[in-house]
């Protein structure tokens, strides 16, 4: 076999962007098109209590390197699930929370998907709806293991913000029991997330027409700086009865999924969960067993060191406390870096534009509201790497580089650059 008849694969798009950014010369190169954390030097910042629970690991004698259980170090998963849920949710006091060890997002995003698509009981076509835009990877997630993805307006780009009508149209009009993909806070990609207000409608109508809720939860903190306000609508679907699963890491899933990449900046090691919110303990049971069969069957163990470390910081009140601190650090540089960003568009070079929308989205990325010619402009003139629908990951702008990002951003928007 000599496999001539396999294609070239494309490149991921942004992995490849960081790969052309790594080789540019050019001394006053941006990178906002990655999601990762950089501190005011443009450096990755690991964080203190990072290190502080690394030293306690390292100094601990009764550490070994031997297999965790298939669904993952308990003392991890169970604090994982009181972190999205909520410490008094009833769906843990009542033991109706299934929660696994996950290879950050990806694995949470692929197992809970793989779990739906064998046993959930769809009314005809599998198929899921995404919001327009979304993560890119959901699309290849799902569609690996047989669920086509279909997409829900989200994004409207000529207000810049949310297409409530048009979200809420799509629940309505879906075919009962359909399946939704939501973004529990700091959408990805466009920062744009529902007020309180809108989600309490949604939770209405996902209930009227009996939807599955897929939440996929990778930046709790990262959006306010508060871990309890950025969980509140995925706590509110749960006190609502609304059938979920909800993913956590990114890298946080009624299916819920838990993300710990962002929020510790332990990208490289992988540290996530999947939770699955069912109506008894005997479902919760006999979903584990299932959902553990799937692991074996793919990964058989998760990886224990980042797993260890954010058992560590989630179950010792002092270094909670310090997590808390670290991650208000984190949210609040980007949300100066927002008002940075909005003042020089506004005040000093006064582009043409409303650029509220700057300081009105929340978490790491922005939808600037420039168009595909605009954004290939500024990478290929100014330097300037970001994904070319516009979006910007805010922690990669700081102190020393935002001038220059305003000023190219204006020049692109007159049609200068």
């Amino acid at each position: 076999e000599t496999w001539d008849s396999v294609p070239l694969a494309p490149p991921d798009s942004i992995f490849n962007l960081t790969a052309t950014y790594n080789a540019d010369t050019f001394p006053q190169k941006v990178n906002l098109g990655g999601g990762v954390y950089r501190d005011d030097d443009n450096k990755p910042w690991v964080l203190p209590v990072v290190k502080k629970a690394t030293e306690i690991l390292l100094n601990d004698p009764s550490v070994d390197h031997e297999y965790l259980p298939i669904t993952g170090l308990p003392e991890f998963t169970a604090a994982a699930a009181k972190l999205i849920l909520g410490a008094d949710s009833p769906a843990i006091k009542e033991e109706r929370a299934v929660s696994v060890q996950t290879i950050s997002g990806t694995g949470a995003n692929h197992l809970g998907a793989l779990f739906l698509s064998r046993f959930y009981q769809w009314d005809g076509t599998k198929q899921v709806y995404l919001s327009n835009p979304t993560w890119v990877n959901h699309f290849a997630i799902f569609r690996n293991v047989g669920i086509e993805p279909v997409t829900y307006p989200y994004y409207d780009p000529k207000t810049v913000s949310l297409d409530y009508t048009g979200f809420i149209g799509s629940l309505e009009s879906a075919t009962p029991r359909s399946v939704f993909l939501l973004h529990a806070c700091a959408h990805n990609p466009t920062g744009v997330d529902p007020t309180k207000d809108q989600w309490k409608k949604i939770a209405d109508v996902v209930l009227e027409k009996k939807h599955y809720v897929f939440f996929d939860c990778a930046y709790q903190g990262f959006a306010s700086g508060d871990l309890d306000n950025d969980g509140w609508a995925v706590r509110y679907f749960v006190e609502r009865g609304v059938p979920l699963l909800i993913c956590q890491a990114r890298d946080l899933c009624f299916f819920s999924t838990c993300l710990f990449a962002k929020n510790t900046g332990l990208y490289g090691e992988r540290v996530g969960a999947l939770h699955v919110v069912t109506p008894s303990k005997d479902a919760a049971n006999r979903i584990k067993s299932h959902l553990s069969v799937l692991q074996r069957s793919e990964i058989s163990n998760p990886p224990a060191y980042g797993a260890r470390i954010v058992s560590l910081i989630l179950n010792d009140p002092a270094l909670f406390e310090e997590w808390k601190r670290d991650i208000r650090t984190m949210a609040r540089r980007i949300i100066d870096m927002r008002k940075e960003l909005h003042e020089l568009l506004t005040q000093k070079f006064k582009t043409p534009g409303n650029w509220d929308h700057i300081i009105n989205q929340i978490g790491m990325f922005s939808f600037t509201g420039i168009n595909t010619n605009q954004s290939l402009a500024l990478t290929e003139k100014a330097h300037i790497y970001l994904t070319t629908n516009g979006r910007i990951s805010m922690a990669g702008l700081n102190s020393h580089n935002v001038y220059y990002f305003a000023e190219s951003l204006d020049k692109v928007v007159r049609g200068q650059l």
